[in-house]
């Protein structure tokens, strides 16, 4: 993969970056949205492709961003298809660090030390290039405004920047209501998005579904749960073996 480009996970980064402040709208979500994002990117590539509510790994082969392969590598060991929800879920400690000091590499952002209440050391990071940003956003306005299906990068980054919940950042206020609409819709034109924008939002609810169980599983479950059929009438229940009770002579 060139470097010409800009990944999903840097767009959907530099949205959230507010230039006023130098930090990062929804930070707890947007951890979550950057491990999705991963898996966009990844899928644009031709790495990895969805199997029904899995990942999985179709070419192992290293796309040249180390990020992007610590996270293929990553799915390859993990041998069999996995869960979007459970890999969005899983840890990612680090994560939003290491994309802003990339961006810090590529000139795209630099850094602003500071303190916290005077003490506590902190950092923040300041856009070297406000126009990269209002590109990105550009591109979500004109999809939103034109109602034309976007192309698969816009869509999928559409429906991450709805999941993580950047929609107020992005279109605040009364005002944005209508576009924050228009936003979560356009996560219907991207198959690939809308699955890990859903799984996104399933691990920020807490409701990760459970594992598909096939018929024959779920045939044996149903049987296991059956009640036991009563007698017919009429005819008297025979004591279990071993049991305590008792049959009275008549």
């Amino acid at each position: 993969m060139g470097r010409s480009r800009r990944t999903l996970p840097e767009e959907l980064l530099l949205l959230a970056l507010d230039p006023t402040t130098g930090t990062t709208a929804q930070p707890q979500s947007l951890d979550l949205g950057l491990a999705g994002a991963q898996l966009v990117e990844l899928a644009l590539a031709g790495r990895i492709a969805p199997d029904g509510d899995r990942i999985a790994v179709v070419v192992p082969r290293p796309t040249g961003d180390p990020t992007l392969d610590c996270a293929l590598e990553l799915l390859r060991r993990r041998g069999a298809p996995v869960r979007a929800v459970h890999w969005i879920g899983g840890p990612r400690l680090g994560l939003r660090q290491t994309y802003l000091s990339h961006l810090e590499r590529c000139g795209m952002v630099h850094a602003v030390p500071g303190q916290m209440c005077g003490v506590l050391p902190t950092t923040r990071y300041q856009a070297t290039d406000t126009a990269i940003s209002r590109e990105i956003k550009a591109r979500l306005d004109s999809a939103i405004r034109t109602g034309v299906p976007p192309d698969p990068r816009t869509a999928a980054l559409a429906a991450l920047a709805h999941a993580v919940g950047l929609g107020k950042h992005l279109y605040p206020g009364n005002e944005g209501r209508s576009s924050r609409s228009r936003l979560r819709d356009l996560i219907r034109h991207d198959p690939m998005g809308g699955l890990v924008a859903h799984a996104v939002m399933d691990v920020q609810n807490g409701a990760v579904a459970q594992p598909r169980r096939s018929p024959a599983q779920a045939g044996r479950q149903a049987t296991a749960a059956r009640p036991a059929p009563e007698p017919a009438r009429g005819v008297p229940m025979q004591p279990r073996r071993g049991s305590m009770a008792r049959v009275v002579a008549h």
